[in-house]
């Protein structure tokens, strides 16, 4: 990876909650930023499997949150000293080419931005499913947590940070932010594990997403959705 500009500093911001197989990998493969003099932040949800340690070895800094993406996220984005932020789950990984595409979102007046996505796993369902997301966010100027979204510093603590929901975080600030900018859209994918797709079967979870995301835009409570969203997963199961 070639660095960013000097004087442009990047926090990697990464919610976790019992995630001991995966922070591992996924914090190895961050190394070389923190190499460049950028900071990677980890927010745990109070994990009990050991997540905690793992991710104090290597991290450059471990916030504790109240359990829940929205929360954790303004957590690690409250101590980050980096122009831009950029939130990563802890099953995504970034593309190799993820400094080069940041560099050119920086002279940009794109407020904030997110990559195409990719589902692990060589199923031919998994690249049309991938391409159907990245159409949809190009389309709405919306994106999802496994986009890695990333945002200019000044921006996200202008709009108040993640509202504190438990689900559609990331959709609703992608609605305010698109409301600053259209995001920036960059092609190179991250490779987001595909295991939920797996477990729960590929057409029961396009079939559920969407009709969550139908409920939230016809003005549903996120908190609603959450409940559907467990009971569907535990029906599942």
């Amino acid at each position: 990876m070639t660095d960013l500009k000097a004087d442009v500093k990047l926090s990697v911001i990464v919610p976790v909650w019992n995630e001991a197989t995966a922070i591992g990998a996924l914090l190895q493969s961050l190394q070389l930023l923190q190499a460049q003099g950028h900071e990677v932040i980890v927010a745990d949800g109070g994990s009990t499997d050991g997540t905690q340690g793992l991710a104090r070895l290597v991290c450059d800094q471990l916030v504790s949150a109240e359990l829940g993406r929205s929360a954790q996220m303004n957590a690690g984005a409250a101590v980050a000293q980096g122009d831009v932020l950029l939130f990563l789950h802890a099953d995504t990984m970034l593309p190799a080419d993820a400094v080069q595409q940041l560099q050119a979102f920086l002279p940009t007046p794109n407020a904030w931005g997110r990559f195409d996505v990719r589902l692990s796993g060589s199923r031919p369902l998994f690249r049309v499913i991938s391409w159907f997301m990245n159409k949809r966010s190009r389309l709405t100027g919306i994106c999802t947590g496994d986009q890695a979204m990333f945002v200019r510093r000044d921006t996200f603590e202008a709009l108040g940070g993640f509202s504190l929901q438990p689900l559609m975080e990331d959709v609703e600030l992608s609605r305010r932010l698109r409301d600053v900018s259209r995001p920036f859209c960059v092609p190179s994918p991250v490779t987001t594990d595909s295991r939920r797709w797996q477990q729960q079967g590929a057409w029961a979870t396009i079939v559920l997403m969407w009709r969550l995301r139908w409920r939230y835009w016809r003005g549903e409570s996120a908190e609603s959705l959450a409940q559907a969203y467990r009971l569907d997963v535990r029906n599942a199961q």
